[in-house]
């Protein structure tokens, strides 16, 4: 009897062992879930403390409308994107270098196209080959109606925007907006619309896809040149701004 109490007593004193390891494997697993959940939230504040230029919470590849033209100002396809830019410096070199005119290269080029077109249609009958496949060209409807209602949109915001600021309701956006005008304005002066066009076409293609290279960069500058502006700002607003009267903020009720 008292060889089985003995036998009895190691099984239930190895069993408490097992179950005690097994315990304290459990504790283990999950403290170490408890620490990756705190690594992974701790990642995700600061993740979300990073300053981000303009405040985006979005790539660039999202900010520039994604899909094709986010994939051809960030280069994503290289050949693509080099061969719209020597386009684009061909037209600029042939229309502001060479003075050539617009309407004049219009012209030229129908001139050409349907001279080649006509003469290989009436030629095809004597050489023995098969007329040119001249394309069906038609414009959809659907695609001119969404171009016009996102062409209606965009104008009835800028609108809206110019009512509020000439309404005196919103100081910053009317310095903002004055200084934009003024700065087109300057360049304006100093080249005619298409060198301006061609201009904005060179930043669209360079500044993103460098932006996005040297991201974290330019952000940690744009933050300490943002706290400078803010400083200055309050500065400004505290001693000119605030003294200036201001208008009503909302219109008077007519009874």
């Amino acid at each position: 009897m008292a060889e089985q109490h003995k036998e009895e007593a190691a099984k239930e004193s190895l069993m408490d062992k097992i179950s005690d390891k097994l315990h304290g494997r459990g504790d283990g697993s999950s403290s170490s879930s408890d620490s990756d959940d705190d690594r992974s939230s701790a990642a995700a504040a600061v993740k979300a403390k990073i300053y981000r230029l303009f405040g985006r919470d979005k790539p660039v590849h999202s900010v520039l409308g994604g899909g094709k033209p986010a994939d051809l100002f960030l280069w994503r396809n290289k050949r693509i994107s080099g061969g719209v830019l020597a386009g684009a410096t061909a037209i600029w070199l042939l229309f502001e270098v060479m003075d050539y005119h617009l309407l004049t290269l219009l012209c030229h080029c129908f001139i050409l196209t349907l001279a080649i077109l006509f003469l290989w249609s009436n030629a095809s009958t004597f050489i023995n080959k098969s007329p040119p496949n001249i394309p069906e060209v038609r414009i959809p409807e659907d695609v001119v109606v969404n171009v016009a209602r996102s062409l209606r949109y965009e104008l009835n915001r800028g609108f809206a925007t110019l009512r509020e600021i000439g309404r005196g309701h919103d100081l910053k956006k009317f310095l903002i907006v004055i200084a934009g005008l003024w700065i087109l304005s300057v360049l304006g002066s100093c080249c005619n619309f298409l060198t301006l066009c061609y201009i904005v076409f060179m930043v669209l293609y360079t500044v993103p896809v460098l932006y996005e290279k040297y991201e974290d960069k330019v952000d940690a500058f744009g933050e300490k040149a943002m706290i400078e502006l803010k400083k200055y700002y309050a500065i400004f607003d505290e001693k000119c701004l605030s003294k200036i009267p201001k208008g009503p903020l909302k219109d008077k009720k007519q009874h």
